[in-house]
């Protein structure tokens, strides 16, 4: 059906946002393309990398995920969730930092799991992966100093500014974490199909995925109880992010990434929210009644 991404770019656009995205039928190949091969920034999506790049060396027997963690609050990347937001000092596993990470996209577990694993590794896996255009260029942490840095003295209220937004290379795809759509959907169908990582490792990976506490995104686009949603959301100023896969009870198993941005840098955009769960069943929808292209 060649209307489809039309479709999708119409409820973007009702929306107030710009939109990229990918689904692709895990188990046919069958796929929808709505801007799928634009380079994004990926902000916390990233973080699905970092995890596959985790449990690679955890297979690999390069580290131990019940290894214990000092995780002391002076120097924690900031951020609202999770250890980020803790006061005392806390001793985890690499396995339970990982969980927050991906539970509730807390940036200083990230950044605890990138020193022990680091940024070339998680490059390598996905080099390794054929993601040819997903790069890490920061650490999360680095990442959000370079917002600090780009706004000015005038901090975060420089943000409702156009032109301060126009300059910061957290939004900039060439200078910031990044990838596409297809290359998203393309990990998730190998982290479903368990080609990412061994058996054990991968269905650790769609656990901590599963865990989520987000439903105000893609999840909002499949309100059914026999329906699963598993994902991972990324926000910046400005940029909404996710990607995760939807499975059915008759077995169809759907990765879906959706990219977004808008004009308005204001942190509580209801309808861009709820439009990455719109869009990304308008596109499950379609692959489910054989709208897809092979």
């Amino acid at each position: 059906m060649t209307d489809v991404p039309a479709r999708i770019h119409a409820a973007f656009a009702e929306a107030g946002v710009t939109g990229r995205l990918h689904a692709l039928d895990i188990d046919s190949g069958a796929q929808l393309d709505a801007g799928a091969d634009q380079s994004v920034c990926t902000a916390s999506v990233h973080k699905l990398c970092l995890l596959v790049a985790l449990h690679e060396q955890a297979a690999a027997g390069r580290l131990d995920l019940a290894e214990q963690v000092e995780c002391p609050p002076a120097g924690r990347t900031a951020g609202p969730t999770g250890l980020a937001a803790m006061l005392d000092t806390a001793r985890m596993s690499l396995r339970d930092i990982a969980y927050l990470m991906m539970a509730v996209s807390d940036n200083a577990a990230a950044d605890l799991l990138l020193r022990r694993v680091g940024l070339d590794a998680v490059n390598r896996t996905t080099a390794r992966l054929g993601l040819t255009r997903t790069h890490a260029v920061h650490a999360f942490g680095d990442l959000l100093a370079t917002i600090r840095e780009d706004a000015g003295p005038a901090g975060v209220q420089a943000l409702a500014d156009p032109h301060v937004i126009a300059r910061l290379r957290a939004l900039d795809p060439a200078r910031t974490n990044r990838s596409t759509p297809r290359d998203m959907t393309r990990l998730l169908g190998a982290v479903w199909r368990d080609e990412a990582c061994i058996p054990e490792h991968g269905a650790a990976i769609r656990r901590l995925l599963g865990l989520q506490v987000w439903p105000h995104r893609l999840a909002a686009g499949f309100p059914f109880d026999d329906v699963h949603v598993a994902g991972k959301t990324g926000s910046l100023p400005t940029v909404r992010n996710e990607v995760g896969v939807v499975e059915y009870p008759d077995g169809g198993r759907y990765a879906v990434a959706v990219f977004t941005r808008t004009p308005n840098p204001a942190a509580t955009l209801p309808a861009a929210d709820a439009v990455i769960g719109t869009a990304a069943r308008i596109a499950v929808n379609a692959l489910r009644a054989g709208h897809g292209t092979g």
